[in-house]
């Protein structure tokens, strides 16, 4: 984004606020991020970030449990990981909950596994080659960023994160990915 110019800056500054408030509106609206970000901390005082992160939970569990009666491949099981993890993205950039995106993909990872290793055992190998890489690099990633946070939110997804890893190093395919990346056998710090 251009870096605006100083006497730009200096016109806004000296336009009538009704005028400036229009433009802001106009603005705002153009951009659903910067929206849900201000609903958060204008309309919601910066206080519902545990409420959005159990209801994103909620939904979450709801939707994996649901694809469990349809026909599922690792394929379109990707699909959903994919859709959910957008979902959390956006409630981490409205509500910079770091320790909820921590909790919330180490549980979605692992609610995957619980409701669908069968179905992954049942499928060979190479049906898991877009599967298997995405859960390892996305497990390698979030638990780099649970190390960065402080001990206390540990209880949060302490279980969640070594039941991921468990199913991980059970499940051949990310296995041997597991083991090109260095991914632990044990959360424990």
């Amino acid at each position: 984004m251009p870096k605006l110019d100083e006497q730009l800056k200096a016109a806004i500054a000296r336009m009538p606020v009704a005028e400036k408030d229009k433009m802001l509106l106009r603005l705002v609206a153009k951009d659903e991020k910067l929206v849900r970000r201000l609903i958060f901390e204008l309309m919601e005082g910066g206080e519902t970030r545990d409420e959005r992160a159990a209801a994103l939970r909620e939904e979450i569990a709801k939707d994996l449990a649901a694809q469990a009666r349809d026909y599922l491949t690792p394929g379109y099981l990707l699909l959903y990981l994919r859709h959910w993890n957008a979902r959390i993205n956006e409630h981490v950039l409205a509500t910079k909950d770091k320790s909820g995106e921590v909790s919330l993909v180490l549980f979605m990872l692992a609610e995957a596994f619980r409701l669908h290793h069968e179905m992954l055992q049942k499928f060979p190998e190479r049906r898991s080659d877009t599967f298997a890489p995405y859960v390892v690099k996305r497990t390698a990633t979030i638990l780099g960023r649970a190390k960065k946070l402080h001990e206390d939110y540990f209880m949060e997804f302490r279980r969640d994160a070594q039941e991921l890893l468990e199913h991980i190093w059970a499940f051949r395919p990310t296995a041997v990915l597991a083991e090109e990346q260095g991914l632990p056998r044990y959360w424990e710090l």
